[in-house]
């Protein structure tokens, strides 16, 4: 051969690494005689170099020696059939496992599922999740390209909905919020009352027309940045979306366009679909509408309070002018009013929150303008010199009554408003009143409503003529006003017992002639003497701790002697401010001696009450009151002083008549109701809760009839005979409170089976808010009493409301307890031993007074505190329990005085804090 010719490829040694690597790049031989099956090498075998198992060669059970080894095998295939071993394909295309049972491709599990780690699936999906080849939280961990792939999804899905959002909502027209929705108030009969309420009070005016100094003012009050900024805030949205997902209070917009955007929107829902609805409408106003624009329609749907919304009818509320006409002084109390009418009114409010006195807002307003006139300065907008002219409060005029609002109309539609504020959930607000929309339906019937109006106007007539009463000199002229007869009020209530349906009030002469507080709703004036039935009720049901828990009758005699010492609770006598014994003054100085609860009823005697209200202790007479329907809280029950059992308290006229009408329906109370149902855009309001008209023991039968039967002695032979011109059964019971400077109000309150009325007079100073003395009120020798005036104009109703109806009297009461009176301390006999007490520093020696037994096994409760002079009535109104005065009244010697009356929460309405 020549020596040229081919040469054969050298061959690496058998088992070398070149065979290694072809023997794991080709397919496992099938078994023939003399050769081992694929699965790795026999035991012990060795070719040039040993291949541990577990190999990589082996790991996928090649043959561990190459093909064409000196062990013979299949012939090298070429680079396809290795890549198809790799992949565990045998050459004619079926899958092949390798090495063990379970490896891929194996005879395991994992073999015959082709899923094993680091496998594909046999079928590729479009979203890799959970992801395939990843063990433990990596099998449900999303990867970042499915991440970054979710993120866009969601931002461009949200773009697209602010988008087609924006383009969605309109720009708010002022004008169209400007279009005027009444409220419509019903009768009992459902006849119509009256149509009223509703944005009536609002005409826009251009920019032009709106003083430079007025937009300045709300500027730099609401929004300093209003002329830069895009319009939004988005913190303040995020604050006010953040409190209503947690429940909190809602907030409005802080920015002016955002706020004149909430006032332009009907639906004024606190709800989060609303909120975003508000952020589009803003931006998009603040994008396509000029600032010029936005402040003229802001100042065009604002409220400022006093049913008036916008500027224009706000200038003619307060000062009697066109906008264009104000003084920057005056825009700046205007701006200030936006920050809340109830609290920044100087008139006041104590309708909705008794914090909001006169006092309280003009000292509110007050600070707030100042505040507004100094950001003018601050921001460029004033200058010093021009802000110092403006050193006095710019007062506005008084209030003005609403058209069609005339005369008792007022006040009743004012009696049902707070009704439905204060029954309704959430809220129905006065702002949603005065929107307009609703119609109420209310428990009035004006026949009756005629009636009382006709009967007290009458008597006022007849009896009050200013300057022919007592004509006050000197420095009780400057204190009093002169003339006895001038600033009187009267205010008066109808209810049915049983059932608590307010069918008539007078509220006062009208509020078209300036009289804006409802006076059958009022706060501030002491009930005096009819507060007593509630006394003797409580003795009829507790006993005293003299009568080892036995009830009392109205047989039980007590000292009626004028100025007899008191002794409290616990058998200790009551001290007055400066530590002397205090004595209870009676009207006169009649010797009476020891005298039945009956006859200490029908002579309206306070000794034998005060005394008495001590021994049943202050806290049973104050459950027994608030059992049969008066208020509890402080602001209509005030202290429990000795005096407190004749008529500390300063419930309304309308919760007067309801408690009393308990009597008559033999210790059954219910609360006094004035609205049946409200509908809002032609459907009943979900929000209005109506009235349950449920009842509720308030003591028993027998001992509420007593009291009924004791009070019929009041007017058949006591202070309240002229009610006997009723011509029928009936019972009731005067109230005066006296006083060292005279009587400051009077009070008749009187009942049949069918009607419960109350009827309060006082003499009222409404600018110096405090009751006036009535000596010489009616008449220059008149003396002012319950059983005069007021008892005169309730018979003059009754007898026209009760008309031809039946006279069905009153129940038969039965036995109190054991049917035997009880005396004072318990004496068996009604002249107890005479010894003076114990004399006190600075006291003048009592005599002729009862030496009394200290009580045994009596409650351990704390003395009242000792009454001195005349108490200043709480200013806590009905809208706020809650009563913010922190500082009591003083407490009064023998009879109240009192404070100024207000309204209250819907007094007779029986709503939570409601009655004077």
């Amino acid at each position: 051969m020549s020596e040229h010719r081919r040469k054969p490829p050298p061959q690496s040694p058998a088992g070398g690494r070149a065979a290694a690597r072809r023997g794991g790049q080709q397919p496992t031989p099938p078994p023939s005689g003399g050769r081992r099956a694929a699965g790795g090498p026999p035991a012990g075998a060795r070719s040039g170099r040993d291949t541990p198992t577990g190999s990589p060669s082996g790991g996928h059970g090649g043959s561990s020696s190459a093909a064409g080894s000196s062990g013979g095998g299949e012939p090298y295939q070429g680079r396809a059939a290795a890549r198809r071993a790799a992949q565990g394909r045998g050459g004619g295309g079926r899958r092949r496992g390798g090495g063990g049972p379970g490896g891929p491709g194996g005879d395991g599990p994992a073999g015959r599922s082709g899923r094993g780690p680091g496998r594909r699936p046999a079928k590729k999906r479009f979203i890799d999740y959970p992801r395939y080849g990843k063990e433990g939280w990596r099998h449900w961990m999303p990867s970042w390209r499915q991440v970054t792939a979710i993120f866009v999804g969601f931002v461009g899905t949200l773009v697209g909905i602010v988008g087609i959002a924006y383009a969605m909502v309109d720009i708010p027209d002022e004008n169209k919020a400007a279009i005027a929705q009444n409220n419509v108030y019903y009768w009992a009969d459902g006849t119509r009352m009256v149509t009223g309420g509703g944005s009536v009070n609002r005409q826009n005016i251009p920019y032009e027309k709106i003083p430079k100094a007025m937009r300045y003012a709300v500027i730099s009050a609401e929004n300093k940045t209003f002329e830069t900024d895009s319009g939004v805030d988005p913190m303040g949205i995020a604050r006010a979306l953040f409190n209503m997902a947690k429940g909190g209070e809602t907030q409005g917009g802080s920015t002016i366009t955002q706020q004149y955007v909430k006032n332009t929107m009907l639906d004024q829902s606190q709800t989060i679909s609303r909120k975003f609805k508000e952020l589009f409408i803003s931006i998009k106003v603040g994008a396509k509408v000029s600032k010029n624009d936005i402040i003229t329609g802001y100042l065009n749907t604002s409220y400022f309070g006093r049913s008036a919304y916008g500027i224009q009818a706000a200038a003619q509320t307060y000062y009697g002018v066109d906008a264009e006409k104000l003084n920057p002084s005056q825009c700046a109390f205007l701006a200030a009013l936006l920050k809340g009418p109830t609290y920044y009114d100087p008139n006041g409010n104590k309708s909705i929150d008794s914090s909001a006195t006169p006092e309280a807002n003009t000292a509110r307003a007050t600070s707030r303008w100042a505040s507004i006139l100094d950001n003018e300065v601050r921001f460029g907008h004033m200058s010093a010199a021009e802000r110092a002219t403006y050193k006095k409060f710019p007062m506005p005029q008084g209030l003005k009554a609403q058209a069609g609002m005339s005369g008792q109309i007022g006040y009743l539609v004012d009696t049902a408003n707070l009704y439905v504020e204060q029954h309704s959930n959430p809220k129905i607000t006065k702002e949603d009143l005065e929107r307009g929309g609703y119609q109420i339906y209310t428990t009035f019937e004006k026949d009756k409503v005629n009636y009382l109006k006709t009967s007290v106007e009458k008597v006022r007539a007849q009896r009050i003529q200013p300057g022919k009463g007592h004509m006050y000199t000197g420095d009780q002229k400057k204190e009093f006003g002169g003339d006895a007869d001038t600033n009187v009020q009267f205010g008066a209530a109808s209810v049915v017992p049983g059932d608590g349906k307010i069918v008539a009030i007078y509220g006062g002469a009208g509020m078209d002639k300036g009289e804006f507080n409802n006076n059958a709703d009022t706060q501030g004036v002491p009930v005096g003497s009819t507060f007593k039935p509630f006394v003797l009720a409580a003795a009829m049901t507790y006993g005293t701790n003299y009568s080892d828990g036995k009830p009392l009758t109205p047989d039980s005699k007590y000292n009626a002697n004028d100025l007899i010492p008191i002794k409290d609770h616990n058998g200790n006598w009551v001290e007055t401010k400066d530590h002397s014994i205090f004595k209870q003054k009676n009207e006169s100085g009649t010797k009476w001696g020891y005298v039945t609860l009956n006859k200490a009823m029908e002579q309206s005697i306070n000794s034998p009450f005060v005394q008495l209200g001590e021994d049943v202790g202050l806290q049973n007479v104050k459950k027994m009151a608030t059992n049969a329907g008066l208020l509890p809280d402080y602001a209509h029950m005030g202290d429990l002083v000795a005096s407190y059992s004749i008529g500390t308290a300063t419930p309304s006229a309308i919760r007067m008549a309801n408690a009393y009408g308990t009597f008559a329906d033999s210790g059954e109370a219910v609360e006094p109701y004035s609205v049946t149902k409200v509908v809002h855009d032609g459907d009943d309001d979900s929000h209005f809760q109506k009235p349950k008209r449920t009842k509720a023991r308030a003591m028993d039968p027998d001992v509420a009839n007593t009291v009924t039967k004791v009070l019929e002695n009041v007017v058949k032979k006591g202070t309240g005979t002229k009610a006997l011109e009723l011509g029928r059964t009936a019972a009731g019971k005067t109230g005066t409170t006296d006083t060292p400077g005279g009587t400051r109000s009077a009070w008749f309150v009187g009942y049949t089976q069918q009607l419960s009325t109350s009827v309060v007079m006082f003499r009222q100073d409404s600018k110096a808010s405090k009751l006036l003395p009535m000596a010489g009120t009616g008449g220059p020798s008149s003396t002012t009493h319950g059983g005069d005036i007021p008892a005169t104009m309730w018979t003059d109703y009754m007898k026209l409301a009760l008309g031809n109806l039946p006279d069905p009297g009153f129940p038969t009461p039965g036995k109190i307890g054991d049917g035997k009176p009880i005396n004072e301390a318990g004496a068996p006999t009604p002249t107890p031993s005479m010894t003076a007490p114990p004399p006190t520093t600075g006291a003048p020696t009592p005599t002729d007074t009862p030496t009394f037994t200290p009580p045994t096994n009596t409650p351990t409760t704390e003395p009242p505190t000792a009454p001195t002079d005349t108490p200043t009535p709480p200013q806590c109104g009905w809208l706020n329990p809650n009563c913010n005065n922190t500082t009591p009244p003083t407490t009064p010697t023998s009879t109240p005085t009192t404070g100024p009356p207000g309204r209250t929460n819907g007094g007779g309405n029986g709503g939570p804090g409601s009655g004077g």
